[in-house]
Formats: structure tokens, sequence, C-alpha cells
């Protein structure tokens, strides 16, 4: 048997009433803790960890005692965590003021044609990157060799540039007789594999 329970429900359920927040205010406000990292564990506890401790207490499990055993383990955290999200939520207002429609669009093309570029054509990057480190020059490949599979060269030595999600492909019908250098992009960079 499989079915679903609805938050509305669970919250019903557990007798808490959540605050009503106006239209974008939550959203805002989530924005700006991120960057404040006001509800991080160091500012307010490790929730995972203290939630079953409090079950734990021989406590009557109710909100009220919750909140109670809570501000009694932590007694200055809920209004740490706010002081910080608010001074964000400060820098957030007076970033506001500063975005105009000029503004907007330049974001925009930033991210559709800048950040989409540097971030899918990563060959030129990777290619300089490798020659650099090997003290010698490279080349994009032109479209006759681009049909045999080859990116470029550095040095005089071809090489196919991939995502590391290609070595999990299985078989592909392509085969690329060449050197490969495999590339994962994390948040704040890419890791490169050349094959030796």
């Amino acid at each position: 048997m499989t079915y679903t329970i609805k938050n509305e429900y669970i919250k019903e359920l557990n007798e808490s009433e959540s605050f009503s927040f106006p239209k974008y205010t939550s959203q805002l406000i989530n924005w700006a803790n991120q960057n404040a990292q006001g509800t991080r564990p160091v500012v307010v506890g490790q929730m995972s960890e203290l939630f079953p401790e409090f079950m734990a207490s021989g406590k009557e499990i109710t909100i009220e005692n919750w909140q109670d055993w809570y501000e009694e383990k932590y007694p200055d955290a809920l209004e740490k965590a706010a002081d910080k999200i608010y001074g964000q939520v400060q820098n957030l207002k007076e970033a506001i003021k500063l975005i105009d429609r000029e503004m907007v669009k330049h974001w925009v093309e930033d991210l559709v044609i800048t950040k989409t570029f540097n971030g899918l054509y990563v060959q030129k990057a990777i290619l300089a990157s490798l020659a650099e480190r090997q003290k010698t020059v490279y080349r994009l490949a032109i479209p006759y060799e681009e049909s045999i599979g080859i990116d470029g060269y550095v040095g005089g030595v071809p090489y196919s540039i991939k995502p590391d999600t290609y070595k999990t492909m299985g078989r592909l019908s392509e085969t690329i007789d060449v050197k490969m250098i495999y590339y994962t992009k994390t948040k704040t960079s890419l890791k490169i594999e050349v094959e030796e």
C-alpha cells in the first residue's frame, strides 16, 4: 500500500499553527537567511539531534513543551538567529533600491548569454589550462577533426573532452581513438581528469 500525507494534515494533527506571511516575504527572509546563515547548527543547534533528545526527555510531546525545552537549552538562539537574518534583510532592502529595469536586463543577459557560454563551452578553458601546465600551445579542433571526436590539441596531442558522466554511459556507438579529458562540474569549479 502506498499513500501520501499532506502537510496541512500533519499541521492539523499536530495542532501547530504556522505564521501567515504576506506574499513574497517568506521567500525574501529565506534568501536573507541563506546569506546570513542565521539558522545554522552553530547558532540554533542541530535539530535532528535536539528533537529526539526532547522526545526522550519524558515531557509530554506538545509544541508548547518543545518550545519551552528548546528555549531553556538555547535561551538566546532565536534572538541571535533573528538578528543575523534581519541584518541581512536590511542589506537586501538597500540592494533592492539599486535594481532598475536596465540592471535586470543585464542580469538576464549575464545568465542566458555569458554564464551559459562559460558553463557549456568548457573545451577552450580545459585545453588552455592543460597547455599552460605543459608549457606548450593549444588549438581547438577544425570541423573535420570534430567529426572524428577530437575537441582540440595540446602540443601535437589530440584530445576529446567529455563530462565525467560519459564514463558511465555504457557502450556508446562512437569510438574515440584519442586521449580523453574528463571533467566534473562543481558549484565553484571544474575537476579535470586527463588520460595518460
